[in-house]
């Protein structure tokens, strides 16, 4: 998580953050991996309370996860409470981009995440 993380900061901006507590309409209160938005958003928010919207990019790393059975929940709560783009990191390192009308060939932000294999399952 914290590869994607330095690598998505790298790529768009360091106003990148980890496990921020964010409020979706549908699906309550979730915690994406990796979260990114434009500064002037992050100045608009209390950080001791979960982000009341949602960030223009999330990203879910699937590596740890026994479960990922809620995964498009989650993407369809995010895409629809405003996140422009959503990336989730497969189990196996795979990489799947998702934007308002579904999944995408490649980041809109211009993002290509360069993974450690053996952090993935084989």
């Amino acid at each position: 998580m914290t590869d994607v993380y330095c690598q998505i900061a790298e790529t768009i901006g360091h106003v990148a953050a980890m496990s921020v507590a964010v409020a979706t309409r549908s699906f309550g209160i979730r915690v994406p991996d990796v979260v990114w938005m434009p500064p002037e958003r992050w100045e608009s928010i209390d950080r001791e309370l979960p982000v009341p919207f949602v960030p223009d990019l999330c990203v879910e790393v699937l590596l740890d996860r026994r479960m990922p059975q809620d995964i498009g929940h989650r993407v369809r709560a995010y895409l629809e409470d405003g996140a422009r783009e959503v990336i989730v990191v497969g189990q196996r390192g795979e990489l799947q981009f998702y934007g308002a009308h579904g999944q995408l060939q490649a980041s809109a932000f211009g993002i290509s995440l360069s993974l450690e294999p053996m952090y993935f399952d084989a």
